[in-house]
C-alpha cells in the first residue's frame, strides 16, 4: 500500500513540474509570436528570446567612417531595402561636419550600425561589438562569405582576442578609369579588356600627358606610392617590430615605378600641382587614366550625373607588373558592424543579415558594388540598376584576381602621411629613390616612437 502511494505521489509531482515549466516559458497569447528579451544565465538573450526585426516600430542609426559611401548609395542599398521589407523599421544616417573626428561622433552619438573598413582607430575607441555571440544566436552562415573578405576581417584580431568586429558588405576592387574624350582628342586607342603591364601603361601615359589650349592633361595617375604599393600588397610597417618596412625589394620596385610616372614631362603642372585626385578626373576632366578603388568613383560619378555633369569615360582592368599579370591590387573590404554602445544589437544584427542575404547583395551588385558573398550569378547583374554604368564595359571589373589586403598595423594610419611626403619629394624635388626611402624610413621610425607613448604599445 505504502509503495503504491509513493508511486502516485511521484506521478503527481512530475505533472506539477511540467505544468510549472510550461506556464513559465510559453509566450503570451498577445505577444504576436514575438519572444521576450529576457536574458539567460550569461546575461545575454538566448537563441529563442531575441526581438525579431519588424515586430515593433524601430529607428536604427547608421554612421559611415572611412570608405566612400554616398547618400544615394545609403538610401539605395541599405535604408530603402530595409524599410521596404520592414515598413516600421527606419534607418537614419548620422552625417556630422566633415571636420568632425570619429571619436567626437561616438562621444555624442551611439549609432547602431557602423560602415567602415575595420580601422585600428575605431578598435582603440572600443566602437565595435564582438559579433561572435550574435553570429551564433542568429545562426548566421559564415561559409557564404568570400574568404578574401572575411579572412581580412579576422586577421585584424588574430592572436589578439580573435574577435569578429564586422561582416564584409562589399569587396572594393581596383580598376582603371579612363576618359575617352582625352584619348579621342589625341588620337590614342582606348585600353581594352587586356590587362596592361605597367610599362605599357607608362607609354600610354606619356602619349596623353600634354598641354593644349592652356589645359594641362595628365596621362596616368596612380594614387601615388600608397596606390602603387597595393599591386604587391605591401605593409608599411613590420608587424612584429613596428618599424618601417620600406627597405625591401618590393618597396624599392614601387618607388622606382612611381618615379618613372612622376618624371613624365608635364606630370607636375606649371602651377606645381602633382597630387592628382578624384576631382581632377571627374570635375576638371584633365586626367586620361586613373587607377582607383571601384567604390571611390562609381557612387560619386552617379551623384555627378544626377547634378547634370556627364562625360565619356569607361573602365579597364588595372595594370600590374609583367610578372604579376592575372592579379590586380589589394581588395579593400567595406564592412558593416554593430556599435558596442547600441541598445538594439539583436535587431541591428538582423539588418546586417538582411544586407548579406542573396537579395541584399543582389541590390548592391546591381548598383555598382562587388558583393561579399559567394554567388557567381550576382556578377552577371553588376551595374544593371545604376545609370552611370549603363553602356560601360562593366565586365572589365572582374578581369584579374584581387589579392587580400595586407595586415593594417595599429600605427599605419598615423604614419601614412610619410609616404605622401616621399611622393612629393620625388615628384617636385627630384629626390632619388634611395634617398626618398631613407628619409621616409627615418621619419616613420621617429613617429613610431612617439606613437608608442601616445597610443600605446601594440
Amino acid at each position: 500500500m505504502m509503495r503504491r502511494l509513493v508511486s502516485i505521489l511521484s506521478v503527481v509531482l512530475v505533472f506539477t513540474l511540467i505544468a510549472a515549466c510550461s506556464s513559465g516559458n510559453s509566450p503570451s497569447p498577445n505577444s504576436g509570436g514575438t519572444e521576450s528579451s529576457k536574458p539567460n544565465e550569461s546575461g545575454t538573450p538566448s537563441a529563442s528570446t531575441f526581438k525579431k526585426l519588424g515586430d515593433e516600430p524601430l529607428k536604427l542609426t547608421f554612421y559611415s567612417s572611412g570608405p566612400t559611401f554616398t547618400d544615394v548609395e545609403f538610401e539605395t542599398m541599405i535604408a530603402g531595402p530595409i524599410h521596404k521589407k520592414y515598413p516600421n523599421v527606419t534607418i537614419e544616417r548620422i552625417t556630422p561636419a566633415a571636420t568632425t573626428t570619429p571619436e567626437e561622433v561616438l562621444s555624442t552619438h551611439a549609432p547602431d550600425i557602423l560602415f567602415t573598413s575595420v580601422t585600428q582607430r575605431l578598435i582603440r575607441a572600443s566602437a565595435y561589438e564582438d559579433l561572435r555571440e550574435l553570429i551564433k544566436r542568429h545562426n548566421f552562415d559564415e561559409s557564404r562569405l568570400k574568404p578574401i573578405a572575411y579572412n581580412y576581417i579576422k586577421e585584424v584580431t588574430k592572436g589578439k582576442g580573435d574577435q569578429i568586429f564586422a561582416l564584409p558588405f562589399n569587396v572594393n576592387q581596383h580598376i582603371l578609369y579612363y576618359n575617352k574624350e582625352i584619348f579621342d582628342k589625341f588620337g590614342v586607342p582606348y585600353p581594352t579588356e587586356k590587362q596592361l603591364t605597367w610599362d605599357e601603361a607608362l607609354e600610354l601615359g606619356k602619349q596623353l600627358t600634354r598641354t593644349e589650349s592652356g589645359v594641362n592633361y595628365v596621362g596616368l595617375v596612380v594614387d601615388n606610392l600608397t596606390g602603387l604599393s597595393k599591386s604587391l600588397g605591401l605593409p608599411y610597417l613590420n608587424r612584429e617590430t613596428g618599424q618601417a618596412a620600406l627597405d625591401s625589394p618590393e618597396w624599392i620596385r614601387t618607388f622606382e615605378l612611381y618615379k618613372q610616372i612622376a618624371e613624365i614631362p608635364g606630370y607636375v603642372a606649371p602651377d606645381g600641382t602633382w597630387n592628382w585626385t578624384r576631382d581632377h578626373f571627374m570635375k576638371d576632366q584633365n586626367i586620361a587614366m586613373r587607377t582607383a578603388w571601384l567604390a571611390n568613383m562609381v557612387g560619386p560619378l552617379e551623384e555627378l550625373r544626377q547634378q547634370g555633369v556627364e562625360f565619356n569615360w569607361d573602365i579597364a582592368p588595372v595594370p600590374n607588373y609583367a610578372d604579376h599579370l592575372g592579379t590586380t591590387r589589394e581588395a579593400q573590404i567595406h564592412s558593416v558592424s554593430i556599435n558596442s554602445q547600441s541598445k538594439h544589437k539583436d535587431e541591428a544584427f538582423q539588418v546586417l543579415a538582411e544586407l548579406l542575404s542573396d537579395e541584399g547583395q543582389r541590390i548592391i551588385a546591381r548598383n555598382g558594388r562587388v558583393p561579399s558573398i559567394i554567388n557567381d550569378e550576382l556578377e552577371k547583374e553588376y551595374g544593371a540598376d545604376i545609370p552611370v554604368l549603363q553602356g560601360k564595359t562593366v565586365q572589365n571589373v572582374f578581369i584579374g584576381e584581387p589579392i587580400q589586403e595586407h595586415y593594417q598595423h595599429p600605427y599605419q594610419a598615423e604614419i601614412s602621411v610619410r609616404l605622401l611626403e616621399a611622393a612629393e619629394d620625388i615628384a617636385t624635388k627630384g629626390l632619388d629613390v634611395n634617398s626618398a626611402i631613407r628619409k621616409a624610413t627615418e621619419a616613420i621610425n621617429k613617429d613610431v616612437e612617439t606613437l608608442k607613448t601616445t597610443i600605446g604599445e601594440y
